[in-house]
């Protein structure tokens, strides 16, 4: 970035000292504004943001450019104000990459090993030992391939786990079964053991995981979701997680967040 003007942030409030600390210090010369808190609307050039409220676009005439903070962009498109024309940078970033792949396998790794029901034994002084399924036995099926989800199975294939993979185009990824589109869907779930879920939100995505799809798993089957909350259509999961159609479930994300107290 260089010339006359200022960067806008918004992102969360917890994270604003840090990022406003490092962006001061790999930008001495860039002004720094903290959305709500702009002077001059026009002075604004660059925009670093997540989930900007429906008017933060409104009178920023000299904008240029928009950062996402975060792998997606999807909380860009939503708000009604944003403006045509202006190109839009997602985040692509080696440790985010990295501590999504690490919470992925962790919770693999949870339900695959009954790391819960030895919990459970230990508050209760049991002893008791559980069967165990071989990884190369333990179908991990991942609904998005793009570089957290490639991220993600080739840590689980060096550990042996079988894996599928469900995306928009046919993936070329070496342990992985590819299986493409909604004419493949079924064959996919069908074969899932563990749904890892790191799906972009479009609208072709928006609650996918519903009813219908979780019936399509094997009884038993557990769901990670660490794409977005909208993904999953909740009152369908609990229903599932009732009868127990679905075993249990890890929710990185939720369709309000923060949840209510």
């Amino acid at each position: 970035m260089s010339g006359a003007g200022a960067l806008l942030l918004k992102i969360d409030e917890h994270r604003v000292a840090a990022w406003t600390a490092a962006l001061a210090d790999a930008l001495p010369d860039m002004p720094i504004r903290i959305w709500p808190d702009i002077e001059d609307p026009n002075e604004i050039r660059y925009a670093l943001l997540w989930k900007p409220s429906a008017t933060l676009f409104e009178g920023l005439e000299s904008l240029e450019v928009i950062f996402s903070v975060g792998a997606g962009f999807d909380h860009l498109l939503a708000c009604p104000t944003l403006p045509a024309g202006i190109p839009v940078v997602r985040m692509v970033e080696p440790e985010l990459t990295a501590g999504m792949a690490e919470y992925v396998v962790f919770n693999v790794l949870r339900y695959h090993r009954r790391m819960d029901q030895y919990q459970h034994f230990q508050r209760q002084g049991v002893w008791q030992v559980l069967d165990q399924i071989p990884a190369h036995d333990t179908t991990v099926g991942i609904m998005g391939l793009g570089v957290m989800g490639v991220a993600s199975a080739r840590v689980l294939a060096c550990m042996n786990y079988r894996l599928l993979g469900w995306s928009r185009t046919r993936k070329t990824i070496p342990g992985l079964q590819s299986f493409v589109g909604t004419e493949e869907l079924g064959q996919f779930l069908a074969q899932t053991r563990i749904l890892v879920i790191l799906l972009p939100l479009s609208r072709d995505t928006r609650k996918l995981i519903d009813r219908d799809v979780l019936r399509q798993l094997p009884r038993g089957a557990f769901l990670i979701n660490a794409g977005r909350g909208e993904l999953v259509n909740q009152p369908d999961l609990i229903e599932a997680l009732d009868s127990g159609q679905i075993a249990g479930a890890a929710l990185d994300v939720f369709d309000d967040e923060p949840l209510p107290s």
